[in-house]
This record gives structure tokens, C-alpha cells and sequence, in this order.
């Protein structure tokens, strides 16, 4: 059960991200809990922090959507209960649309024209009110970004 715990709590964390739900992404943090893009880019910091950032930079991709694959969880102790922590080691990969590409002002219909891949490094806790999130750590790995065609303006 544990198991399935985690792993619905990796997906909510996708599909906040992807749907620009900023409140659930906080939410699915512990008090203390905090995230690491430095390495895509972006800011390390406590989950409100990291949340507003997101919430700005994202704009620039309407359309985006993670994978998160190969999940590999270990269980960890704490005050020596056996089951309180876990560490997952997940890969992903983040195709996303420019705003204004090709697939309209909303980024609808269309393929990517940003797409990244990398490892992410989650540290949970068990709390009353379940598994959350104390740590996010991104590995981005590698970039693609497509040309710009003739006549769309990309960033």
C-alpha cells in the first residue's frame, strides 16, 4: 500500500505541474519540504518559493506534460519505525510547446518544440495525513528544442 501511496503522489506531482495547479503543488509538500530545478534552469527553495517560480516560468510553455518512468523506491527509517521514509529514483521525460508555436496562442494541437529528459531524486515522509513530499531534486540530462519555422516567433 505504501507503494501505491508514492506512486499516486509522483503522478498528482506531474499532473500539478503539467496543469499549473500551484495550490496541489504545495500541498503535496511537508511543512519543511523543498525542490532543487537548478539544474534545468531553474531555482532551489522551500515549496511556496519554488511553486511561484514555476507558476512564472511555466507561462512560457502552455503545453507541457511529464513521464515519469522507471521508478525505482526504497524505504528508509525514521524514530525507528521501519517504512517512515522512502527515496525514489524516477526518470522523466518533459515534452512541452512554446507559447505562440505552432499549435495556436493556447499551445494546443501541435508537437513539442522543447522537450528535456532527466532523473529525479524524491525524498517522502510519512505524515498524518500520508506520504508527502520533503524533497525534489532534478537531474536534467539532456535539451532538444526545435528550429523556429518560418513565421512563428519562439522565445
Amino acid at each position: 500500500m505504501d507503494r501505491l501511496g508514492i506512486d499516486e503522489l509522483i503522478t498528482e506531482y506531474a499532473v500539478a505541474v503539467d496543469d499549473g495547479d500551484w495550490e496541489a503543488y504545495r500541498g503535496l509538500f511537508t511543512a519543511d519540504g523543498r525542490a532543487d530545478y537548478r539544474s534545468a534552469g531553474g531555482i532551489e527553495g522551500d515549496a511556496r518559493q519554488v511553486a511561484a517560480w514555476l507558476a512564472e516560468n511555466m507561462r512560457l510553455f502552455p503545453m507541457r506534460q511529464h513521464l515519469i518512468v522507471n521508478r525505482r523506491v526504497r524505504f528508509g527509517v525514521r524514530e525507528q519505525d521501519i517504512g517512515d521514509t522512502a527515496r525514489v529514483q524516477a526518470d522523466y521525460v518533459n515534452p512541452m510547446r512554446f507559447a505562440g508555436s505552432d499549435g495556436g496562442p493556447d499551445g494546443g494541437s501541435g508537437e513539442p518544440d522543447f522537450v528535456c529528459g532527466g532523473r529525479y531524486a524524491f525524498a517522502f515522509a510519512r505524515t498524518y495525513d500520508g506520504w508527502r513530499l520533503r524533497e525534489v531534486v532534478v537531474q536534467e540530462k539532456w535539451r532538444r528544442m526545435q528550429p523556429a519555422r518560418e513565421g512563428n516567433a519562439t522565445p
